[in-house]
Formats: C-alpha cells, structure tokens, sequence
C-alpha cells in the first residue's frame, strides 16, 4: 500500500483539495450498494461526520473486501473527489483499502440498530465507538480545555491538592478508605477499634471529597488558584445524579468577598458554555436528537436555546429567606412539592428549579444560608442565624455550583468547628492560615459531570462519564 500521510475527517471535510490523494484511517460504520460498487460510511472519532468511501468492488474484490463490515478498521487511500450527496461535501474514490482489524457481525455488539443507553452502560468499553459516546466526550474534553482556559487567562494557578486525605474536614459525606492492612486480620484495642500504626501512612486514611481545604493553603499563598481532579464519595446513591466517582472543579481567591465570588462563578460558567457553542455545535446538535431517542423523553428542549437562556440571562441574586418566601407563597396558591418548604430546609432540585424555571425564568444566585445546613468554613453573617454561602441554580439541574466566602476569624472558625464536631487534631493546619496573615477569602466547587448533563442534554450522569463508578458497579 503506497505511503500517504494520514488526513483527520475532521480536516478532511473541510477541504477543497479535490484530485488529491489522501489517506484515511478509522471505523466502518455501515457498508452498503451492490457487487459493483460500495459505500463505506468511515469514522476516526475525530468529528460526528463520517466520510463516504466509494469503492470500485471488481477493482480492490469481493472476497478480499467480504471482511470489511461494522466495526471494522480500516486504512484506505483514494482520491477526494466533490460529492454529489446532499449531505456532504467531499467523498473518497478509493484505490487502496488495508484492513487492520475485523469485527464479526455475529459478536460485535454495536451493529446499526438502536441501543439502550443501559446496555451501553454494559459495554462502556466499547461504547466510546457510538456517535453519541464519541461526541459526549469530544464535548467533555472541550469543556476541561475551556475551564483551564478560562482560568489561566485570569491569572489563576492551577493548583494539585491529595486525592488521599487523612480526614474529612470538609464534611461532605461518607469516604472510601485507603489501606495496605489485612483485613482478614485486622488488629483492633480494647474497645474494639482498629488500629492503625502499622497501616501504610500509620493513620486511617481515604479518597478525597474535596480540595477545598487544601486549595484555601495555596489561596493564602498565590493569590488566585484552581483546583480540578477526581474527588469520592461513598454514599450508596444508585440516582441519575450521583456517582461515587467524579470531578470537580474549584477555584479558591484572596480577598474576593462573596459579591466577587458570584460573579467569578457566572463569568466562568458563561465563558464554558459560550465555549461549548463556539467548539462543540456539530456535536451538541447531534446529540439533541439523539438523547431523546435514548431515553425517550418528553423534554423537547432545544440543547442550543437552553445554553443561550443562561448566556442571556444576567444571574439573579437572592437571599436564601426571600427565596423560602417565593416557595411558600407557590405552596399557598397550590403548588405542590413533594418535599416540604420552610426555613431553614436544605432545598431540593424540585425547589430550586422552580425558583429558576417557573418564577423568575433566569438562573438564580442563592444566598445567605441558615448556618445549620452549611459546613462550619463558611463566614458568618452579622446576624447570628445565616451564612455567606452561594448556590448557583440551573434549569434542568438545580444546584450546579455551591460555593461561599470562607470564616477567616480565626476565633469564629475555631467555635464553629467546636460547635460542629470537627475534631481538631484533623485541621490544626486550616485553622494555622487564621493564625498567620488571614486574609478574606472565596470559593466555589462546580462539579464537571453536572455542567456536561446541562450541556449533552443527556438524562443520566453515568452518561457523561467515561467508565462511571457506582454501587455494585466497578467494571472496566
């Protein structure tokens, strides 16, 4: 086969090279027409598009060709030529087709049919293959580009916290643990608890929640940083919203107070998705379509509008108790919830949709939360009762970023964490940066896999992950 240098689709379809020679390589994705001439549809990842490969059957033959069928990889040399379908501007005339790889129709899972998003889940391995999978992570990979971009452009430092932490400090939830002990025979003291002295870091150690805590270190010291890695959470949720596995991203900023740190959350999330407009349109039209074929939803939503409805839209600001005011009135006047509202309720997706979708039909900013419901970090409010936190809340998803400024009195901090349990021996290093130079200070964590649901239009979150972890699920 003579050597050509190989083309991407990508660039391919956007030529106007035609009589040239080209090379393709990549996946069959249908093969069609008679015992004179065929027509493969090839695909390299690179873009949704396929490209068409004409082959002349008694030129290359039959036989030699027979193996040539979904799934398939194939390296082909031809002459690009201008198409007459109507679908697509270029097509290759082939003169030489090698083949690499073979897929057995009787075996390879991923024919021309439809497939449920759930078998999929099955074969995750494989799924990464389909036009839906290829252009969910395209998506997700345009998105982590446009975060770093977003903050390297600010002046941000991209910061690398633990992924093994030896505390929760940050309280938010249930951790896998990390160890190199037997636990077939696990030494324990006479009240029964394990001990770990002999354990790989002589404490008990687990996977991350957070680089929160440890981001604000860095904060303290360079200014302005982000923190974007995997982060664990061991909470048996088998929900479309939760994985036990997943990224975040969190920026921590000196001397931004909350007003700053609302405003940094809404110029990053519409600098991501002007991104995905910018970057991602082939990808995300297709996918408006295809999600609704595979979970056969009745949400008709347009992916395009509903990513212009929030860059058009100027954030709302509201305090948590004016947004409990807005709920009750809409329970008053019939609305039902099916979790109850009042002050002081931790709100749910239902909640925090409505105050986006139904009443001011614009994304929403939540403030100033009763302290009772929020981690023992966040600054207090001169009232007593309330704290500086801020939810971002989305139609669709409901909350997609939470954030607040963060206690720098190291008194406060310091009764707060007493108030709330957090033993002290496991943040004597956080409550040091209050001792030594503090300084006012804000964050936020948007978690990665929820801006992808919002941008895909995809219904699950396993779906934008590629090899989701959940309870009983591990595989891959």
């Amino acid at each position: 086969m003579e050597t050509i240098t190989r083309t991407k689709i990508a660039d391919l379809l956007k030529s106007k090279s035609f009589g040239e020679k080209v090379n393709v390589k990549g996946w069959v994705r249908t093969r069609r027409g008679s015992k004179l001439v065929n027509f493969i549809a090839l695909n390299d990842g690179s873009t949704i598009h396929n490209v068409q490969i004409v082959v002349d059957v008694e030129k290359l033959g039959e036989e030699y060709l027979k193996p040539v069928t979904t799934g398939a990889c194939i390296s082909v040399n031809g002459i690009l030529v201008e198409s007459q379908g109507k679908d697509q501007s270029v097509e290759i005339q082939a003169t030489e087709v090698e083949i690499y790889g073979t897929a057995d129709p009787q075996t390879y899972p991923l024919q021309k049919k439809g497939h449920s998003v759930e078998f999929l889940r099955e074969i995750a391995h494989l799924r990464p293959r389909t036009n839906t999978f290829g252009a969910v992570f395209r998506i997700r990979h345009h998105m982590a580009m446009a975060i770093h971009r977003f903050f390297h452009e600010r002046g941000f430092f991209y910061f690398h916290t633990p992924i093994i932490t030896a505390s929760d400090c940050e309280g938010a939830g249930q951790m896998f643990q990390v160890t190199t002990k037997n636990l077939y025979d696990l030494k324990k003291d006479e009240d029964g608890n394990i001990i770990y002295d002999d354990d790989f870091f002589g404490k008990q150690a687990s996977l991350t929640v957070s680089g929160q805590l440890e981001g604000e270190l860095a904060a303290m010291a360079l200014g302005s940083i982000y923190t974007f890695g995997p982060t664990f959470r061991a909470e048996n949720s088998n929900t479309p919203r939760h994985l036990a596995e997943f990224w975040m991203i969190e920026p921590e900023v000196a001397f931004n107070e909350i007003e700053e740190n609302m405003q940094l959350a809404e110029d990053f999330i519409k600098y991501c998705l002007q991104w995905a407009l910018d970057n991602c349109l082939d990808d995300i039209q297709f996918l408006n379509g295809a999600r609704k074929l595979l979970y056969k939803s009745e949400d008709n939503d347009d992916l395009v509008e509903r990513i212009k409805f929030i860059l058009d839209n100027k954030f709302i600001r509201l305090a948590y108790t004016e947004g409990i005011k807005i709920l009750e009135e809409a329970v008053a006047k019939g609305h039902k919830f099916e979790f109850p509202i009042f002050w002081g309720a931790d709100l749910a997706s239902e909640h925090e949709r409505y105050l986006v979708e139904k009443h001011f039909k614009c994304p929403v900013i939540l403030t100033d939360y009763p302290k009772e419901i929020k981690s023992f970090y966040m600054k207090q409010n001169e009232d007593g009762k309330t704290v500086r936190a801020m939810d971002v809340l989305f139609p669709k998803i409901g909350e997609i970023i939470g954030g607040s400024q963060r206690e720098e009195d190291y008194d406060k901090l310091y009764k707060r964490a007493e108030e709330m349990d957090v033993p002290m021996k496991d943040i004597w290093w956080y409550l040091d940066t209050r001792r030594f130079g503090t300084a006012p200070h804000s964050g936020f964590g948007l978690g990665f896999e929820r801006l992808l649901l919002f941008v895909t239009g995809m219904a699950n979150i396993r779906d934008v992950i590629p090899f989701p972890r959940t309870p009983n699920n591990a595989e891959f």
